[in-house]
């Protein structure tokens, strides 16, 4: 009875409009309430769910993309792209990938990318000819890779809701490969659609332009190679990391592109301030969510349920997108991890796959459900950006997303794109 006041008043909520992270807090109180608990427990769940040291990468990891995001890096990194692939049929389409994964992998945040990007992209792609919702649907769907890069955030989240079964650097290797898969297939996704609706080529500038751009655009890109190599080489922990992040971050908006401003750096700040108190108030009551989860045996009753479905594993990873997907839909990125991780990595696990390569998959489905309404954060930002509706969207969307189940696919059935990095560069034994 308890699961039932837990599981209904949950989605209650969550169908009468109320934010995720105080649909789950509510829920949680309804059951302890129900229950006869002592209500101290709410406060010990949620103070010990936030009072984890690792913890402390995740405010650097968002200061560290918001200053990027308002430092100027994105220009440089616009145009890098944009000599590159340009002169490709529907070249400002595939500028906008290649451009997309860059400033991904330095912001960590697809929301961060998508409003970067977009602001630059969009309009430029609309002044050209390109129909708004092709602009529009390769910004938001190429920004996701964001969610895969070194700075994401949402993989410190993962390694924690984990319970401590996968290594943060290990996550952070791992996270390369789905990252490049995912751009080619947008890509092609990129290039097919613009095949097929005439969109003209660019032209290409000469190799001079394309080193010139990637020398101005190198010290933003840089942020990906000093994390990963002071990672591998234990001059720093994967917390360290953030804060050495926002250090070259500050350096590098202020004394070397100079563009930072002490209007836009405060902004970031308020913003990251923002979103990390966001993330820790989801931190804290998906913990006595997690801590319910636990009492009333939830992975357990969930894999018994699927092992009625099939034994089979290729099926029960299949049944773990498709919830994932679903549940992605309708919550944040931060509140799916934390309380679809204790439920479904045990599962995932005893039907064979690694955590490291659970853990790529778990970001895509919640990358995905931040294109997909109702939440759908970096569609609407698209959207909006755009000047079009999501309706308009999501009727030419289908390329896109088969683009993106693609990538997912990959992931899910061929460990190899999760695991070769960290068992190459860390000797991950997993």
């Amino acid at each position: 009875m308890e699961l039932i006041i837990l599981g209904v008043t949950f989605f209650g909520f969550l169908v009468l409009g109320v934010p995720v992270a105080f649909a789950i807090g509510l829920s949680a109180i309804c059951t302890i309430l129900y229950e006869g608990l002592p209500v101290a427990v709410i406060f010990q769940q949620m103070m010990s769910g936030m009072n984890i040291f690792s913890f402390l990468a995740i405010p650097f990891f968002v200061f560290s993309g918001e200053l990027m995001l308002h430092g100027g890096v994105a220009d440089k990194i616009v145009q890098l792209a944009k000599n590159l692939v340009g002169h490709i049929r529907g070249g400002l389409g595939m500028s906008n990938v290649v451009a997309c994964t860059l400033f991904g992998g330095v912001s960590g945040s697809p929301v961060a990318d998508v409003s970067a990007m977009g602001a630059v992209m969009i309009p430029m792609m609309k002044k050209e000819g390109f129909d708004t919702d092709y602009a529009v649907n390769v910004t938001t769907h190429a920004s996701l890779v964001g969610a895969l890069m070194p700075t994401s955030h949402n993989m410190i989240i993962y390694a924690l809701a984990a319970g401590g079964k996968v290594s943060i650097g290990a996550l952070i290797a791992a996270g390369l490969l789905p990252a490049l898969v995912l751009m080619v297939c947008m890509l092609v996704a990129a290039y097919a659609v613009a095949v097929k609706r005439g969109y003209p080529a660019g032209k290409f500038p000469g190799w001079s332009e394309v080193f010139r751009s990637f020398a101005a655009a190198l010290p933003g890109l840089l942020i990906v190679g000093i994390i990963l190599a002071g990672i591998l080489s234990g001059v720093f922990t994967a917390t360290e990391s953030a804060a050495v992040a926002v250090t070259y971050t500050i350096l590098l908006t202020f004394f070397i592109y100079r563009t930072m401003t002490l209007q836009n750096f405060l902004r970031a700040a308020a913003k990251a301030v923002k979103t990390t108190g966001v993330v820790l108030l989801l931190i804290g009551v998906s913990t006595m969510f997690q801590y319910l989860m636990g009492l009333y045996e939830v992975a357990d009753f969930a894999g018994d349920l699927m092992s009625k479905v099939s034994t089979q594993p290729w099926m029960i990873f299949l049944l773990i997108n498709v919830i994932l997907f679903l549940l992605g839909t309708f919550m944040d990125m931060a509140a799916t991890i934390l309380i679809c991780t204790p439920i479904f990595l045990p599962i995932a696990m005893k039907a064979g796959m690694d955590p490291v390569q659970f853990g790529m998959l778990m970001l895509i489905n919640c990358a995905l459900g931040l294109n997909t309404p109702p939440v759908g954060t970096t569609q609407f930002v698209g959207c909006a950006i755009g000047g079009i509706s999501v309706g308009a969207v999501m009727r030419t969307i289908l390329p896109f997303y088969a683009a993106l189940i693609a990538a997912l696919m990959f992931v899910t059935y061929v460990p190899a794109f999760s695991l070769w990095l960290p068992r190459l560069l860390m000797g991950y034994k997993g």
